[in-house]
């Protein structure tokens, strides 16, 4: 399996209402794309304030390192991630992505 995480910096003006449109999206793409096995995401939560900015994150679970692959070119996922770029601080800068193999 493929832990997918990415941390998001959302521009501090970016209304709460398109934050939870942009996760449905997300979650959306489990029933979309094949082999994504789990979605989880949502705001930073902790007290520790290691999070550089960053203020919402979300974790995918893929079957295979090919599955994520797919899901990465996929046709349903470039629309999501148009939804999320003009709300970035900073653009691109403002998202970090990392995958590892569990």
């Amino acid at each position: 399996m493929v832990k997918h995480i990415v941390l998001l910096r959302f521009n501090s003006d970016t209304p709460l209402s398109t934050i939870e449109e942009i996760f449905s999206a997300l979650a959306g793409l489990r029933e979309k794309i094949p082999g994504i096995l789990d979605f989880s995401g949502g705001p930073y939560d902790s007290p520790e304030g290691l999070n550089q900015g960053f203020n919402h994150g979300f974790i995918m679970t893929f079957d295979t390192a090919n599955s994520r692959n797919v899901y990465l070119d996929h046709p349903e996922h470039e629309p999501v991630k148009q939804m999320i770029l003009p709300h970035l601080e900073g653009g691109i800068g403002g998202v970090i992505a990392f995958d590892y193999n569990t």
